[in-house]
Formats: C-alpha cells, structure tokens, sequence
C-alpha cells in the first residue's frame, strides 16, 4: 500500500463520508495523551464505508461498474458498507455473511436493499460462495479488506486523526484482515507515526503471518470473530507490518469484554467488540501496548454494529 493511493483516496471519496470525531480519553494528566477517534459514527457503523465508497467510486469514474452490480463477503460490517456505497452508487449488492453473523447486520444489510446469502460457519466459506457467484453472474467481485482501493479509503482515516490531534505519535488500530491496518500504516509511516495493530490471541492473522514469513491460515475462537475473524491477513497488511514503528500486539477475550464494558461504562460509547480490541491493547491491567509520559495516542473505534442489550446493568 502507497501514501499516494490514500491521498487519491482522499479526494475521490472528499464530502461522501463523515470526518471521524477525535476526543480525549480522559483529563489530562502526566501519563500519555489518549484519545479516542469516534469511527464508529461513520456511515453504516464502521470505518468499511471508507473504503467501500473508495472502491465503487473509482469503478465508476472508470467505467467498470456492470450491470450485475457488485458483491461481496463479509463478517457483516463490510458488506453493510458495500450495500450503502451501492445504493449511494444506484447499483446492485448481493453481500454473503456466515450463518453466525449477528442479526443486527443482517436486519441493516436488507434496510439498505442488499440481497442477503447465509453461508457456513465462518468468513472463508462466505468467500467461497461469493467467488462463485461473482464469476457466474459477472457481478464485481469486492472483497471486505484484501484491495487496494478498500485499504486505501480505509487509510483516509489516519489523515484526518492528524489533523484533530497535532503531534501525533502513535495511532491503535484492531486488525481483521488487515485493510483498515494497512491503510493507515501506510499514512502514518509518511508521517512519522507509530502504528500499533491489535489481534484477539485467538484470531491472530498477522501476528501468525509474522512468525511465519508470509501470510497462513488460523483457526478462529474470539468474541470479537463476527468482525475480526479473518483466517488469514492480506499481503499488503503482512508488508506494513515489517515497517519500522510497527507493533503487532494480542490480547484476551476476557479483556476485550472488559474494555468495551468500561467504554460504555465511563464514555457511554456502545462499541463493538472489534473497536474494543484496540482499546484493550492500553486499558488492560498488563496493558499490551504501555504508551511513554507525553506520548499522543489515538485508539480508533473502529465500529458499533452491535447489539447494545448485554451493556445495560446486571448483564
């Protein structure tokens, strides 16, 4: 992934989608500055309407937009980012979730008239059907982070972090696939900025991909699968990951679930599970990622399409 391609981005995409809101995490004290990027409030709940509206903007300025519309698979976040981005487009989306894919993404994914496709149990079999589909109806096959046009949108976020917090030094993504990380490393490495990437220790696609040379399948077990459950990273993630400033970092279940409870708790921000991940990474008692005295931080929330019920009271 190339600065150049989110500059691009950046300017295909100008005015279509929300500036993502920046606000501190807490009052200022002597430890790090950390602030929370709101991207969660993004159109469709997620930072995937950035690339989404990316990708079927620049086929459309190309001419290579079909008649069968686009399709895609997703863990739902995606693929409710696609159906927006094609109705916002006038074309067609036909977007393919595993049967586990919660019900509030699928309940959204037909308010925004996509046509609906349950199959198998994870994101892989969804993939499948999806590759299948695209190649026998001519559809325009998206994918939910391995494309260049998908990361760099996604990677417009990082430009305009920088420019709510000036002197930024480090910025806290969670990774699936690895579209929103490679993205945004790709900015931040432009301009000085640490990427921190954060896994579940049960889906940790680049952390694996790392150890092994090269991108590998894992097996995925997490509370935050439903976004996060890619069973192996893009190459372009793997790449940004071996930068300098980069830091791969894994946590808990039991910590991701703690965290999106105190991000509802003391900032009333109903997330889910996947923004939570990131968040972890710093809230945590063993914190996986200790941020320096002085050091500006910034932990994107990547997403909120989540049944809120299990936050209230008691729960």
């Amino acid at each position: 992934m190339r600065y150049d391609e989110v500059k691009r981005a950046a300017e295909r995409i100008a005015g279509l989608v929300r500036p993502v809101a920046v606000v501190p995490a807490a009052e200022r004290s002597s430890g790090p500055e950390v602030f929370l990027a709101l991207e969660f409030l993004q159109h469709t709940g997620s930072f995937k309407a950035r690339g989404a509206r990316n990708f079927l903007r620049a086929h459309a300025e190309s001419g290579t937009l079909p008649e069968a519309g686009v399709t895609i698979a997703s863990g739902g976040n995606a693929g409710l980012a696609c159906a927006w981005a094609a109705r916002e487009q006038g074309v067609r989306a036909t977007v393919f979730l595993p049967q586990t894919a919660p019900q509030v993404k699928v309940d959204r994914l037909r308010g925004y008239g996509a046509d609906v496709r349950l199959v198998g149990a994870e994101y892989a079999e969804a993939l499948a059907a999806c590759e299948a589909f695209a190649a026998g109806s001519g559809a325009l096959a998206s994918h939910a982070y391995d494309h260049p046009l998908v990361a760099a949108g996604a990677g417009t976020l990082l430009e305009e972090i920088r420019r709510a917090v000036p002197g930024l030094d480090t910025v806290v993504v969670s990774v699936g696939g690895g579209g929103l990380f490679a993205g945004v490393a790709a900015a931040a490495r432009r301009h000085g900025v640490r990427t921190v990437a954060v896994e579940p220790e049960n889906c940790r696609a680049l952390h694996a991909a790392l150890a092994a040379g090269g991108p590998v399948d894992v097996t995925v077990d997490s509370v935050a699968a439903d976004s996060l459950g890619a069973r192996r990273a893009s190459a372009a993630a793997v790449h940004a990951a071996r930068q300098d400033g980069v830091h791969s970092v894994l946590v808990p279940d039991a910590e991701i679930v703690r965290a999106r409870r105190a991000l509802w708790d003391s900032h009333r921000l109903a997330v889910e599970h996947a923004a939570a991940t990131a968040y972890a990474a710093l809230a945590s008692p063993a914190p996986a990622y200790r941020p320096a005295p002085g050091e500006k931080v910034c932990v994107v929330l990547c997403g909120a399409n989540t049944d809120p019920s299990d936050l209230a009271p008691g729960r």
